[in-house]
């Protein structure tokens, strides 16, 4: 990435999070603010419903006190007193009454606990009233939730007890009025607030037990269906507390209510839950002004990287232009143009490193003409010392039988034989120096890979079986082999015979390195497109420093090797585009790792796979 496309991402980053860290501060400081406005509002409105309830409650308690003094009942009570006189004349007086008195719910019930009259359901007349456990505790005690069992339904209202005591047995007025659209109307909410009533009724949630304000007794389906407000009224019914919870109604966020469910409790010692109040605060505002802070943030932020386009091309005109001069006289630097030059003007930093830049190239010219002609010297040392030493080695035992052919030429008898003895030697000695000079001329012109189509797995099963006899030699401890080849790994471009010769000298170190016996492993596999071979042994291994100079030319750990082996096949995979790395630890055997490219638009080059030559010419 070039030096102004950095300036460009620099400024693009930087406005793009200090937006976006603004409108992420404003987003949660907004969220915070309307959730504490909801609360705020949900407990006004929860305040507002007990104030109603305790208003409605004492108006209750006052009509029926009123009803209970009314001169029909205190007639009605004096009559009942008497033993003979018969109740069911008074079958309709409830009813006249709780509509002169403007209430819902209205019986009597006499001493014994018997229903005289109900105005809400006049077939009730003479069985037992079973709501409550003792109508003389509930006398003169403040309203309470009930529920009213009705001729075809239920009813939940708000309800009072009063004893009109005229004689020895009193009779009992139970009055109330219904909790529905009209008490919740009285509670005066926000517009973007509202109210809804649930009869707590039956095991399962019902649309037709839920009042709302906005749509008469019950929600009419469409576009809010009552059923999503079931969970959170499960929820408290479940547990029997307060529950708050996002009600979505359609996809468009600027729907969402947030409802808070407060239950309604009833009379009595176990104190049923009779309905749940919920209260209702629409999100809309709250989401318009979230897309608002969105919006805004996205205007801002795109302006911002516009901006920053438009800085980061001036910054990089007045300060990368000569940056861009020392990265380009680099490149040439690097491509080999040991001559190029900077322009150095003005007394900034810049221009202090041009002149250094200057000075630096001058003094690597200087710095390059003597490492030529030291590395030059170097090598010509370097080959000598090595051929000094090779050499040294068969021209001692030629000095020897020289030698002695002289001695024995003074004594007749024994020179025909001491002179074909030393004429073997000298021959042996003369092909081994004719061996190092052609491993020597070997390894300073190698050929470069004729490329086919090859089987790796082919190459790796002649290999091993041109060593399986050497592995079981008799005379030395046995060394088992392993092939571990994928069968899926397909062909590649190579050149059989260099590859084959390659892993032959990988097998022979790996045979060397086992002198006591082991195991051969040659394995095959694919990974991220390439070919993988490994030759793993179990013999002695090999130190880290080992493992760092062993494929150095001219370096070896064996007594009587030249370090070529390894470096020829390093110049054979190098020659085919691959990799070789050995991965050892001294007395845990040795794995080298070649990596070779499957070059697939080589493939479609090169002729089909041969016959993969068995040879061993490399030792």
């Amino acid at each position: 990435m070039t030096f102004r496309r950095k300036l460009l991402a620099v400024f693009s980053l930087t406005v793009f999070l200090s937006v976006a860290a603004v409108a992420w501060l404003v987003s949660v400081m907004t969220r915070r603010a309307f959730d504490k406005a909801d609360n705020d509002r949900t407990a006004a409105l929860v305040t507002q419903f007990q104030r109603e309830f305790e208003r409605q409650g004492a108006e209750v308690v006052h009509r029926v006190e009123a009803v209970a003094a009314s001169d029909a009942v205190t007639r009605m009570a004096t009559m009942l007193n008497r033993t003979s006189t018969d109740s069911s004349g008074y079958f309709e007086l409830a009813k006249s009454l709780a509509d002169g008195y403007q209430l819902d719910f209205l019986e009597f019930v006499d001493a014994r606990g018997n229903i005289i009259s109900s105005a809400q359901w006049s077939a009730k007349f003479g069985y037992p009233e079973t709501a409550f456990e003792n109508l003389s505790s509930s006398d003169k005690q403040p309203a309470f939730l009930k529920q009213e069992e009705l001729q075809d339904s239920t009813a939940l209202g708000l309800f009072a007890v009063h004893a009109s005591h005229v004689g020895d047995r009193p009779i009992y007025v139970i009055g109330g009025r219904r909790l529905d659209k009209n008490f919740l109307s009285g509670l005066v909410s926000p517009s973007d607030s509202r109210a809804l009533l649930y009869q707590n009724r039956g095991d399962r949630f019902s649309s037709d037990l839920l009042v709302d304000t906005s749509s008469g007794n019950t929600p009419t389906p469409g576009m809010r269906p009552a059923d999503k407000l079931a969970p959170i009224i499960q929820a408290v019914r479940q547990h029997n507390q307060e529950m708050a919870a996002v009600i979505h109604w359609s996809g468009d966020q600027a729907d969402d209510e947030l409802f808070h469910a407060v239950p309604l409790r009833g009379n009595g010692s176990d104190r049923p839950l009779l309905g749940i109040l919920l209260v209702g605060n629409s999100r809309r505002s709250y989401v318009e002004l979230k897309r608002y802070i969105r919006d805004t943030a996205l205007a801002v932020g795109g302006g911002g990287i516009v901006l920053a386009i438009f800085l980061s091309g001036w910054a990089a005109a007045r300060v990368t232009r000569r940056v861009e001069q020392l990265a380009s006289a680099a490149q040439e630097v690097t491509a080999g143009n040991w001559h190029a030059r900077v322009e150095a003007s003005g007394g900034d930093e810049i221009a202090q490193l041009a002149e250094s830049f200057n000075r630096m190239t001058a003094e690597l010219l200087n710095q390059k003409e003597r490492l030529v002609q030291a590395e030059r010297v170097a090598a010509w040392r370097e080959l000598a010392r090595r051929l000094a030493h090779e050499l040294k080695n068969p021209l001692f035992p030629l000095q020897l039988t020289v030698e002695n052919l002289l001695r024995a030429r003074q004594d007749s008898n024994q020179f025909d034989e001491v002179f074909r003895e030393s004429a073997r030697t000298l021959l042996a000695e003369i092909a081994n120096l004719k061996g190092i000079i052609g491993r020597f001329s070997e390894f300073s012109k190698m050929p470069q890979p004729q490329l086919q189509n090859v089987q790796v797995n082919d190459i790796l099963r002649a290999v091993a079986h041109l060593f399986q006899a050497q592995l079981h030699a008799p005379g030395r401890p046995p060394i088992a082999s392993h092939l571990d080849l994928d069968d899926e790994l397909g062909t590649i471009a190579a050149d059989p015979e260099l590859l084959h010769r390659a892993l032959s000298n990988l097998v022979l170190n790996a045979m060397d390195a086992m002198p006591d016996g082991g195991a051969l492993t040659l394995r095959s596999r694919r990974e991220d497109g390439k070919i993988i071979i490994e030759v793993a042994d179990t013999g002695s291994g090999l130190t880290p420093e080992e493992c760092e100079r062993i494929f150095t030319p001219y370096y070896t750990s064996k007594q009587h090797g030249t370090g070529l082996g390894l470096a020829i096949v390093q110049s054979v995979v190098s020659d085919h585009s691959g990799r070789i790395g050995v991965q050892s630890q001294p007395g845990r055997g040795t794995k080298f790792i070649i990596e070779l490219p499957r070059n697939p638009d080589t493939l479609r080059s090169v002729p089909a796979p041969s016959e993969v030559s068995q040879s061993n010419d490399w030792t």
